[in-house]
């Protein structure tokens, strides 16, 4: 018997078709992510010789050991990875496509503002301002030798 079967993985909210594209895009990223990080191990063991662990040790045992799809499948069925209907997902991209806008917005008034604020750091005013601390430790001094 497979597990987790098909009426467990569709919850009889989505048909098959949906659960094959689903389990292909998710076992697609996945095998993305196994590259990713067999790039990394291969660097990081490529100018060391002696290197204490093997480049398989360094990846995910998840990756390494189970097929992407078996993979897809689990994480679907633990929730990693959702399916949304299309009305939420275009829901969920407009979302983000709003709050990228805005982030964008605030980065930009965020450098005009760097821009338009002037800093004088002139000697002469940090002069004064020492002269007055100045002035003012030595009249504390002199009232307490009195």
């Amino acid at each position: 018997m497979i597990f987790p079967s098909i009426s467990d993985l569709t919850k009889d909210k989505y048909n098959r078709y949906e659960l094959v594209i689903a389990t292909a895009k998710c076992a697609r990223m996945i095998t993305d992510e196994y590259v990713k990080e067999r790039e990394t191990a291969e660097k990081m063991t490529q100018g060391n010789k002696d290197a204490d662990k093997a480049i398989f040790a360094m990846i995910k045992r998840e990756f390494r050991d189970e097929k992407a799809v078996k993979c897809a499948i689990n994480r679907l069925f633990t929730g990693d990875f959702v399916i949304l209907d299309p009305e939420a997902a275009a829901a969920k991209r407009a979302a983000r496509a709003e709050s990228e806008r805005l982030a964008a917005e605030s980065r930009l008034l965020a450098e005009e503002a760097r821009k338009n604020v002037k800093i004088d750091f002139s000697a002469e005013d940090d002069d004064e301002e020492i002269i007055l601390e100045d002035e003012d430790i030595m009249e504390v001094e002199e009232g307490e030798e009195d």
